[in-house]
């Protein structure tokens, strides 16, 4: 397997940095997945529906990818850490926001808009400054290894932590949490320094972001208006296919002018990048269409009360967090194509189990097999994905692909809410699970087709300079 050099040993000053891009990754990932218990106690405390609560699930995840890229243009203009602190702030008060809420709208306001908003800002810049600090690829393996394993704790264990802080308290109390975490993660924010120099005389392009996150939006809400009315449903997405290549005929009239736009075509010119975002989008529709799909199922159908929900996918974070945190050792000893496709073949596996299991045993504890193994595959193939990614492409494109990457995540988890979800919630019966299910494994065969694409490790070119890494770790 190629190398870019021999692994250096994370000095004090990037460790002091990882912590607080950790716990970053960790609070924005579990935004995402612990309302997944609290659908019972916010719809009833809030009069509202369980469709409710999953449009204000689906808006945040959206709003997080509308945004992303945008996010990282801005980390250009103003700075990594400034984006940064920025996203905390406006994070921290959608979250109080949030457990004030006195009804529905409300809550979106505080959790979906404002917290969206705030993790747009904020997650960019964990990663580039990552990949900008961890030079050589086994440390910068290692670095993505702890941020992944913390991001995908956060998603995760998101129903565990929230299903207690729900029943020991409230679940606005849970809100309460995030932006304690928040302040702390503030407080551990005063080590980072920024290694590039912010240019405030770089171009934002205002037109790309708003045709850009107008199409995403669109096409995602298509997909939630699918039980309600079919026309409707296609419509939006007409719409939105229609919005998204104005946008991108508009990204290359500027690119003709010999202007900076928004996200540049020559970000998808890279075979590998693209294959390695596709594993990206699917992973996350994975681990987030798997979490809430059970989650509803077992508080609406089986009628299990957000801790005992919690409590089940504990089998799904420790798997997440064995392979996470193994993510260096992996990637010494295989290739980054391998694992990403050992990780699919686990999850799909998982989910083929979580179908199987759940007309054959009563019992919650039948689901815990699945998730294990749903936590285990995710686990060893998200960094591995990240790492292909983000190493495609030289420090003056970080800006630019990190928007990119966390923004194909994120529609991949606003897509595995609005896909599963809206499958689930249109019949909430053993059948439609059974549906969800199916569908989230034939999307996982089809990230295992693109990641068996990805070229072999002797096949990857990288520069001198180690900008570029390989698949070999």
């Amino acid at each position: 397997m190629a190398e870019t050099g021999p692994a250096k040993r994370p000095s004090a000053a990037q460790r002091r940095v990882l912590a607080p891009l950790a716990l970053a990754q960790f609070i924005c990932s579990f935004a995402g997945s612990n309302m997944n218990v609290m659908i019972n106690d916010i719809s009833n405390d809030l009069d509202t529906t369980v469709q409710g609560v999953q449009v204000a699930i689906t808006i945040f995840l959206l709003v997080m990818a509308a945004l992303m890229i945008p996010g990282g243009k801005l980390t250009d203009r103003y700075g990594r850490k400034r984006c940064f602190l920025a996203g905390l702030t406006v994070y921290g008060v959608g979250a109080l926001l949030s457990a004030l809420s006195p009804g529905l709208g409300v809550l979106i306001v505080g959790n979906s808009i404002l917290e969206g908003i705030g993790t747009a800002l904020l997650i960019p810049p964990v990663y580039i400054l990552t990949t900008l600090l961890f030079e050589d690829m086994t440390s910068r393996a290692r670095a993505f290894g702890v941020i992944m394993a913390l991001g995908g704790i956060g998603a995760a264990a998101g129903p565990l932590i929230g299903g207690l802080i729900t029943s020991w308290i409230s679940w606005r109390a849970a809100f309460v949490f995030q932006a304690l975490v928040v302040a702390v993660i503030v407080v551990l924010s005063r080590h980072i320094e920024d290694p590039l120099p912010a240019d405030p005389e770089r171009p934002f392009d205002t037109v790309g972001a708003v045709l850009s996150a107008a199409g995403l939006v669109l096409v995602v809400m298509g997909i939630l208006a699918a039980d309600n009315n079919v026309w409707l449903m296609a419509g939006l997405l007409v719409l939105g296919g229609l919005t998204l290549l104005w946008f991108f005929r508009h990204v290359r009239a500027l690119e003709s002018a010999g202007k900076e736009p928004l996200l540049s075509i020559s970000l998808f010119r890279d075979r590998t990048s693209n294959l390695g975002l596709i594993t990206q989008n699917i992973q996350w529709l994975l681990l987030m269409g798997t979490s809430f799909t059970v989650a509803a199922f077992l508080q609406v159908v089986r009628g299990y009360d957000a801790v005992e929900t919690g409590v089940i996918f504990t089998a799904a974070t420790l798997g997440l967090l064995a392979t996470s945190l193994a993510a260096q050792r992996l990637a010494e000893r295989r290739p980054q194509r391998s694992l990403i496709i050992a990780g699919f073949v686990v999850t799909i596996a998982g989910i083929v189990v979580l179908i199987a299991m759940v007309d054959s045993f009563s019992s919650a504890w039948a689901f815990a097999p699945g998730l294990l193994l749903v936590g285990l595959g995710l686990g060893v193939m998200l960094t591995p994905s990240v790492n292909i990614v983000q190493s495609s492409f030289p420090e003056d494109r970080q800006g630019e692909i990190s928007g990119l990457s966390r923004s194909v995540s994120n529609l991949g988890s606003s897509l595995g809410t609005a896909v599963a979800g809206t499958i689930l919630v249109a019949g909430f019966t053993t059948r439609s699970y059974g549906a969800a299910m199916v569908t989230l494994a034939v999307l996982g065969l089809i990230g295992l087709a693109a990641a068996a694409l990805l070229p072999r490790p002797a096949s990857i070119a990288h520069d001198a300079v180690g900008t570029r890494a390989p698949e070999g770790g």
